[in-house]
């Protein structure tokens, strides 16, 4: 599977809230980093069980119904891609609609993620998800480095 390939299914396991699925696409090794996640929040999420884990609430969180832009990057080293994505849906808890861009640089050896740092908004995501206090308790119980 090519990182482009990978890049896809990933998209196309968020976009059918498959978190399960989504995790099992790292390296038993790899790592999850928030380069910019507010404090209280974890930075890096290390290990394909400690991914799983991460995720495994987030389809009570939110639920993505959409993807409407989706641009891959391939970059000059085939294991790297840089991929810009809208993700859209429902924040669950209020009903309140969701939508915000994404960046991630996704490293792919072997066929499975090795690292991926996502360069989402945090002040985006507490605005989305009712503010920063919500946001913490929604993501401060998955903190695992």
């Amino acid at each position: 599977m090519t990182t482009v390939d990978l890049v896809n299914e990933a998209l196309g396991l968020l976009l059918r809230n498959d978190m399960a699925g989504f995790a099992g696409l790292w390296a038993e090794d790899g790592v999850l980093e928030f380069p910019f996640a507010e404090e209280g929040l974890p930075r890096r999420v290390e290990g394909r069980a400690a991914v799983q884990e991460y995720l495994r609430d987030y389809p009570d969180l939110l639920t993505i119904k959409g993807i409407p832009e989706q641009v891959v990057h391939q970059t000059t080293d085939p294991e790297v891609a840089v991929v810009e994505f809208t993700a859209s849906g429902v924040v669950v808890a209020t009903g309140a609609p969701y939508e915000m861009r994404y960046i991630a640089v996704i490293t792919v050896r072997d066929g499975e993620i090795r690292h991926y740092r996502d360069y989402w908004s945090p002040a985006a995501a507490a605005t989305v998800m009712g503010g920063t206090q919500a946001l913490n308790t929604a993501f401060s119980g998955n903190t695992h480095a």
